[in-house]
């Protein structure tokens, strides 16, 4: 499998590492869009929301509980946002699911 997410997993990929625990690995965005942009991703190779299933599904439940804490690590008490792209339409350009965490600043309210 040629994906740059698992690369980056298996360390074959420089990566800003943010946060990692058995279920997820989270780095930062090497094109960021705010200024605190981190990209968390699952360890198991899941293509999109679109693909979670029951038997995969707790690597989610593991992101969005590491969530909080990594945004505890960012120092982001005034908040953040979390965003995921599906499919062709939806942007989504790497076909590993993952999702951006976006804070440090305030962000514009027309993003979605």
């Amino acid at each position: 499998m040629d994906c740059i997410f698992c690369s980056i997993i298996a360390g074959e990929i420089p990566s800003t590492k943010v946060w990692e625990d058995d279920y997820c690995y989270a780095f930062r965005d090497i094109n960021p869009q705010a200024k605190d942009h981190v990209v968390i991703v699952p360890r198991a190779h899941i293509e999109s929301a679109d693909k979670i299933y029951a038997g995969n599904s707790v690597y989610v439940s593991k992101i969005f509980e590491a969530i909080p804490k990594i945004a505890a690590a960012l120092n982001l008490e005034n908040g953040y946002r979390i965003i995921t792209n599906i499919g062709e339409h939806g942007c989504q350009s790497v076909k590993h699911l993952h999702f951006h965490l976006l804070g440090g600043e305030q962000l514009p309210e027309k993003i979605v």
